[in-house]
């Protein structure tokens, strides 16, 4: 008898990919290896039912790919110095863990010299061409198997199928669907489905616990959060989930977003994302204070390529590298603590602390006193300054405004 064909599954543990994990081995003669690959969304017990739920299902081999820290190295940390939100308001949290995912479900195909990949997205998400494309890339010539996506399967189809094979899980189709990472959870369905509708204090899975104010101090250096409220921290995950917990407390980080997805129609999307808001808007605050005009200018035109790309699945572009490259330049001098005072589901920078601090000059202080210059010297600038206008409106009088 030949051997079998190894297929790696990517494994969430969901419907899908379960019953994607049971047909491949019970009825298409797979060797299934189920893979999780986890970027700080699942909890140690999410991962040990996820495996538990794997070999019941039939998978020969099932592991957990923990690639969390490449995440934050090789994405989140960029997306920081970026202060990259799409539409200036959602932190690109699921579009670039799925790319962080499907590298490492690739990397362990190859390792294991597997002859397929499976994924469980449907035909009408941004995922399956996230997953679809680097698999191409990364893993070239191995097979991409979808069953959901091929069959267009309904969920009471995989549950029965499940059922007469003898797995039984709780698959009950929820109002909201959500997917909880590091940097946020999105929530799908429900009122986000009517555009007139925002979402309920229930759609949440974190709520206000937390009334009265309190300040947070996060401390970065050269652009890297190093400490919050004084408290150091070497592993920057850590510091990020610090952050979350404080913040979430307060209900902060939540809003819709609405903007063009991959395959073409409008996506809206509700999340709720503390740690994200609050580290975006404080490393945003310190540049003002510590980078230059044209470096805050040309830096927000590369990181807004830089967060699209994420988001459009395009993270293998050769020009990524590129753009990485000038934001960690960019880092060079943000470094200080930024003050912040929260409150329920909101939160101001109230100022920041740094030798950096370019608001510092000895040359004067804005609107007060000059010492860099004298008043003719200024009033010769103005001069100077206006002199195109002077010639343009000069000759064409009949255009003044």
């Amino acid at each position: 008898m030949a051997d079998k064909k190894k297929v790696v599954v990517a494994f969430s543990g969901g419907l899908d990919t379960s019953y994607t994990v049971m047909k491949l081995s019970h009825d298409m003669g797979y060797e299934v290896y189920a893979a999780c690959a986890n970027t700080g969304g699942f909890s140690a017990e999410q991962l040990k039912t996820n495996e538990e739920n794997a070999y019941k299902l039939g998978a020969k081999q099932y592991v957990t790919l923990d690639v969390t820290q490449e995440y934050y190295t090789k994405s989140l940390k960029y997306m920081i110095f970026g202060n990259v939100l799409r539409n200036n308001c959602y932190p690109i949290s699921v579009s670039s863990e799925r790319i962080f995912q499907a590298i490492a479900i690739a990397r362990y195909a190859k390792q294991i010299g597997a002859d397929a990949i499976a994924h469980g997205s449907t035909g009408a998400g941004n995922d399956q061409i996230r997953f679809d494309m680097t698999f191409l890339v990364m893993a070239p010539g191995v097979e991409i198997i979808t069953l959901t996506r091929d069959k267009a399967l309904s969920r009471k189809e995989e549950v029965d199928y499940l059922n007469e094979h003898g797995f039984f899980a709780d698959f009950t189709k929820l109002k909201y669907s959500y997917n909880v990472g590091i940097w946020g959870t999105s929530i799908c369905g429900g009122e986000i489905l009517d555009s007139a509708q925002g979402l309920p204090e229930s759609a949440y899975l974190k709520h206000v616990t937390r009334q009265e104010e309190s300040e947070m101090r996060i401390e970065f250096c050269k652009g890297e959060i190093v400490a919050v409220n004084g408290e150091k921290y070497d592993d920057k995950v850590k510091a990020i989930q610090q952050i979350e917990t404080l913040g979430a407390a307060y209900g902060i980080g939540r809003d819709c977003n609405v903007g063009d997805t991959i395959i073409g129609i409008k996506g809206r999307v509700g999340f709720e994302a503390a740690a994200p808001k609050l580290i975006i808007e404080a490393h945003r605050t310190l540049e003002k204070y510590t980078l230059s005009k044209w470096q805050q200018y040309w830096k927000d035109q590369v990181a807004n390529w830089y967060g699209m790309f994420l988001h459009e699945s395009q993270y293998l572009e050769p020009v990524m590298p590129d753009i990485e490259a000038m934001l960690l330049s960019s880092q060079r001098n943000v470094n200080g603590t930024v003050i912040l005072k929260l409150r329920p589901l909101g939160f101001e920078v109230v100022g920041v602390n740094s030798a950096d601090d370019l608001l510092k000059s000895k040359l004067g202080e804005y609107g007060e006193m000059q010492r860099g210059w004298t008043a003719d010297e200024a009033k010769g600038f103005i001069k100077v300054l206006s002199t195109p206008l002077r010639v343009y409106y000069g000759i064409h009088k009949d255009e003044e405004r």
